[in-house]
């Protein structure tokens, strides 16, 4: 997978995302919950597209929100539609990144099959994560569905969803999973900084 291709993809996707988005604020909420949330937190979201979690993360009083894509028309979306002081969009690759502070929470919402090294993805997070922070990979559909959907002209700009043991087993090397859940309607591993 060519990271190319991949900023290529989601740029022409960028103008109807917000148009074509399917959301379950009930699936949304059972995410957020399951990786802690909650008001004061410093998020940190990965592969944020048009910034579609971070009306949720403000409605839950988070201190601030740092989000990332590596589409530049994904994140001038995401800009113009997110003025606050305490929201930072960033165009950028999150594995080569600079922050210059550490996160409560990290989200990777329905973004990690585009990742094409998943390890190497989840050690550089780690390496972002406060103490006591949490690491969340996470989808609102099932595994089956999200790989149906990446079938086609999305099967160049993606991989597999992984089993979510052998995600957990990635993630138990750096942190205490503290969620794994794989089900007809979701998916999600959230792991603990110890």
């Amino acid at each position: 997978m060519n990271k190319q291709d991949v900023i290529s993809f989601f740029d022409r996707l960028a103008p109807q995302w917000d148009a074509d988005m399917i959301r379950s604020d009930r699936k949304i909420g059972m995410i957020l919950d399951g990786a802690g949330v909650k008001s004061g937190c410093h998020i940190l979201d990965v592969a944020c597209g048009t910034g579609v979690l971070i009306p949720d993360y403000l409605q839950r009083q988070v201190a601030s929100v740092t989000a990332i894509d590596i589409s530049p028309e994904m994140v001038k979306i995401a800009q113009s539609k997110f003025p606050q002081d305490n929201v930072q969009i960033i165009c950028g690759d999150v594995e080569t990144a600079v922050f210059t502070q550490k996160f409560d929470c990290i989200m990777v919402y329905n973004a990690f099959p585009h990742f094409p090294e998943p390890e190497q993805l989840i050690r550089v997070l780690f390496s972002h994560l406060a103490p006591g922070g949490t690491l969340t990979i996470a989808h609102g559909m099932s595994r089956h569905e999200i790989d149906h959907h990446h079938e086609g002209p999305a099967s160049k700009v993606s991989i597999g969803l992984m089993h979510e043991d052998a995600l957990a087993a990635i993630m138990r090397k750096y942190v205490s999973v503290t969620v794994k859940i794989s089900n007809e309607e979701m998916y999600q591993v959230t792991g603990l900084k110890i």
